[in-house]
């Protein structure tokens, strides 16, 4: 007999899963699809921070999750034996204007405070290294707070965790105990027919496996697109944003522009040969938040969803309160991320 079950095997579930057996519950992960089936097994994987500046409760929740990570996936793959593709890698992002330099400035200050000197934001010059965002100004953003991950090595990566502890993820099942709905887009469509507002939408999004190995070197920003140098040797680049789609796995002419907007940003990848194209649906919260939680009326039963573009970055924390609130009743779930804020 389970004490927790999860009910879906992307990344909010299986870190929560791992969170709970850690402290010596009795788990199972329900998933019909399996693991990673959903947003969770795209390609991109850019735990990148928000800006040092206006602080609140999301972004101070973000940096505590991004500097847990090191030990969060170190000890995954060390109980495993999988490998998740995390690299503390830094990010370089072209500074676009004289405006902007400014701005970089004051933030390069922020981090300095805000980041607790763990991490830093510099402004540096630009470098005439292939792999590097061309700049207006001659100037790049450089922090070390920003990391890369494969989404799905480090989901594969935590099920051969949690294999080791005696956890499988099973296809159908029967609730046992408390219940933990993580069902990412299919569970916020469920939500939003049950409550009288919308809770949140599936956000389409479509990215590409570029060719190049890039190992080792930061990840990049420019061009409005993410170039992540992916631990296998391969560059992954994305993605768009679509609110209106009417296929949802599919790629077009959107993703095209995808390729030719990072191949413009960064010359190493004018003539890197595209080897994988991915579309799928992403789930985002209508407060644009994490999305945590007791469901309504529902006793013992609680939500973690939303994760949209920084599921992979807040996972570490988000394992940790839901653990927290699911065996403990401790509530440290932080203002903005309450389901109840959806409503």
């Amino acid at each position: 007999m389970a004490d927790i079950t999860i009910r879906g095997a992307g990344i909010f579930g299986l870190s929560i899963a791992w969170a709970c057996v850690q402290r010596g519950a009795r788990v199972r992960v329900i998933d019909p699809n399996g693991p990673a089936a959903g947003s969770s097994g795209g390609v991109v994987g850019a735990l990148a921070p928000h800006v040092p500046e206006n602080w609140n409760p999301k972004k101070a929740f973000q940096l505590e999750s991004l500097l847990m990570a090191p030990a969060f996936w170190a000890e995954i793959e060390a109980v495993g034996g999988g490998i998740s593709g995390y690299a503390p890698s830094g990010r370089l992002q072209p500074v676009a204007d004289d405006h902007a330099l400014s701005l970089a400035h004051q933030r390069s200050a922020a981090a300095a405070d805000l980041w607790q000197g763990r991490a830093t934001w510099q402004v540096v010059p630009a470098s005439s290294d292939a792999w590097a965002p061309e700049s207006p100004t001659g100037w790049l953003v450089h922090d070390t707070l920003s990391a890369l991950i494969h989404p799905r090595a480090a989901c594969d990566a935590m099920v051969k965790a949690l294999a080791v502890t005696g956890v499988e993820v099973v296809a159908e099942g029967e609730d046992q105990g408390r219940t933990v709905w993580a069902t990412g887009a299919a569970g916020l469509e469920e939500l939003n027919s049950q409550f009288p507002r919308q809770i949140g939408a599936g956000i389409k999004g479509q990215a590409a496996v570029l060719a190049y190995d890039a190992r080792g070197l930061p990840q990049l920003f420019g061009q409005g697109v993410h170039m992540i140098p992916h631990t296998n040797g391969t560059v992954a680049v994305g993605s768009t944003t679509e609110r209106e789609y009417s296929a949802p796995y599919d790629t077009d002419q959107q993703l095209d522009a995808v390729i030719a907007a990072a191949r413009a940003a960064v010359p190493a990848l004018r003539d890197a040969p595209v080897i994988e194209r991915w579309a799928g649906v992403r789930p985002r919260s209508r407060s644009r938040a994490p999305m945590l939680g007791v469901w309504p009326d529902r006793p013992d039963q609680f939500i973690a969803n939303g994760g949209f573009k920084i599921g992979f970055g807040m996972a570490p924390k988000v394992a940790e309160v839901m653990a927290d609130l699911v065996l403990e009743g401790h509530d440290r779930i932080p203002d903005g991320f309450r389901f109840s804020d959806n409503l």
